[in-house]
């Protein structure tokens, strides 16, 4: 730094602040010291400005997986917000029991990070309170959490409202299909489901448990079965409501396997928006990963400058239903005859 301060002919405290990007420094001068920086292939040492700063200029990221849509997006507009901020990205991947038992034990974190991002993972009580005592601001996302900063979105309202849209189109047997086995996402699981049922409520429809089917994302025989048996039921659904969009797709095409116009004879709804739904035009509930990712990154940044401050706060952001060509008004009892090729005086 003095070899810098000595080339632009300022002060070493000058170079300070002006690779720190405070605004006390004027334009002519910052240009000064940025140039001789580069002449002299100056970098901060991040290690030597913790010791002052007391610092890492880190953010850790916790997840229980990058092979989801969600995910991806997320950290894509995470990871630009906090670079601009003179920060970097640390992620902790913990995809099976080992390396959660491992992280946990050791909390790396602890020592190389300003603040933590825990996205969508099933913590234990313990893990929590393991947590609780890093002496840094960790900020839950995708779900909720009592007591402590979370970002998400409503999920409740969200399949509320979408079970709201097949109701509004006369639907009256609605299905719900849950995913299974995703990893870190049961939070977001269990409200849309909540969700479900209290639109029927709401309606005055009855619930019916049977109506409620589960699979696992990914798995064709496993989803063919959950479909089986609600085709099975002495009164099919007339919509099925599945908890994401690649559940849904997957709903459409054992659907159409076995000749079941959609929408004509089954509307079919998803959440999240991805890709997919639009490739498909899959009616379904938008949620904004990106949004969310932004959103967390900007409450990480005014924790760490302030830990005092909006220790539980809740940053919840809206969801939109997204009609597209998988959902219709449902089927009167003549149309119902003649997509079956049924004569009604039979």
């Amino acid at each position: 730094m003095a070899d810098v301060a000595e080339r632009a002919g300022v002060s070493t405290s000058t170079v300070s602040r002006t690779l720190r990007g405070l605004s006390t420094v004027s334009p002519e001068v910052r240009a000064r010291v940025e140039e001789a920086a580069r002449e002299l292939n100056f970098a901060v040492s991040r290690q030597a400005a913790s010791l002052v700063t007391g610092r890492t200029g880190n953010v850790a990221v916790l997840v229980p997986t990058l092979n989801a849509w969600f995910m991806g997006a997320a950290l894509s507009s995470l990871a630009p917000l906090l670079r601009a901020a003179g920060m970097e990205l640390n992620v902790y991947v913990i995809p099976d029991m080992a390396e959660r038992t491992s992280f946990f034990e050791r909390l790396p974190a602890r020592r190389n990070a300003d603040a933590l991002l825990v996205f969508s993972f099933d913590l234990t009580d313990e893990e929590t309170a393991r947590l609780d005592g890093l002496g840094m601001p960790v900020i839950y996302v995708s779900q909720h959490v009592d007591g402590r900063p979370s970002v998400y979105v409503d999920d409740v309202a969200g399949a509320l409202h979408g079970t709201r849209h097949l109701l509004n189109l006369g639907h009256r047997r609605v299905a719900f299909v849950q995913s299974v086995g995703a990893s870190g996402f049961s939070f977001s699981s269990n409200e849309r489901l909540l969700g479900y049922r209290q639109a029927l409520t709401e309606a005055g429809v009855p619930l019916d448990e049977d109506l409620a089917v589960a699979a696992p994302v990914g798995d064709k025989r496993r989803t063919a079965e959950a479909v089986g048996k609600l085709l099975s039921l002495r009164e099919p659904p007339t919509a099925i409501f599945a908890e994401q969009d690649e559940l849904a797709v997957a709903v459409i095409r054992t659907l159409r396997t076995t000749q079941i116009a959609v929408p004509e004879r089954i509307s079919v709804l998803g959440f999240d928006d991805q890709p997919i739904a639009d490739w498909f035009d899959l009616s379904t509930v938008a949620q904004s990963p990106s949004d969310i990712g932004r959103a967390a990154g900007e409450l990480a940044l005014r924790l760490i400058d302030d830990s005092e401050a909006e220790h539980e706060r809740h940053v919840v952001l809206p969801t939109h239903v997204i009609p597209r060509t998988t959902t219709a008004p449902a089927p009167r009892p003549q149309d119902e005859q003649d997509a079956r090729g049924e004569s009604p005086h039979r």
